[in-house]
């Protein structure tokens, strides 16, 4: 039999992880996947771990904080559905471990993003574009390391290697209401991304 990876997807579709086509899931299969993949390996001083669903929320929040222009529509997609293809495959690997999976696993996230920027008509980033996308995530991921996992501000610098100052206010937190930081559980997560992604579609005249 040829190379085939399946997964059967909460709307009853399936996709074939090596073979993807931008067909092959729904909007809430995506929100329900990035719910239910863990960020920092699952671990959070929370009694729930940090969702990708929740991260990219954040993500998208803190770049729209700090822009000084709006960003249009499509721009804020890109933002929410940077980390889209970890909810596909239903992971999120620690950054220092991804070179020990080799060119496979790189080329398998390509191949997902790529079904992904078709699906949600996505440019490409331009590298100004890229930059002010990276410092975000990089100041997300300060915050989360201290707030949401338990490391204290010196060791994110000093052991993890995040020069990313450490904010204190949760970009989320006046929007939704809930304690800063705090973990939603994946069926809150999953609503609260479909609910943007549906919105910011709309708004771009999907």
């Amino acid at each position: 039999m040829p190379d085939r990876a399946w997964v059967r997807l909460p709307s009853g579709r399936r996709l074939d992880l090596l073979s993807p086509t931008p067909f092959d899931w729904t909007d809430a299969d995506l929100a329900t996947g990035l719910a239910r993949t863990f960020r920092w390996g699952g671990h959070s001083a929370w009694p729930e771990p940090l969702s990708v669903a929740q991260h990219s929320l954040t993500v998208l929040a803190l770049r729209r904080a700090r822009t000084r222009h709006r960003l249009t529509p499509v721009q804020e997609l890109r933002e929410l559905l940077h980390d889209a293809d970890e909810g596909l495959i239903n992971f999120d690997c620690i950054s220092p471990l991804k070179p020990f999976l080799g060119p496979g696993f790189a080329e398998l996230q390509a191949r997902l993003l790529a079904v992904i920027a078709q699906r949600y008509r996505l440019p490409a980033w331009t590298a100004e574009e890229k930059r002010a996308h990276k410092a975000v995530d990089v100041a997300v991921a300060a915050a989360e390391a201290v707030h949401v996992v338990g490391w204290t501000a010196t060791e994110v610098r000093e052991t993890l290697g995040i020069r990313a100052a450490v904010m204190a206010a949760d970009p989320l937190a006046v929007r939704y209401g809930d304690p800063p930081w705090r973990p939603w559980t994946p069926d809150v997560a999953a609503a609260r991304f479909i609910e943007e992604l549906t919105a910011l579609q709309a708004r771009a005249g999907y």
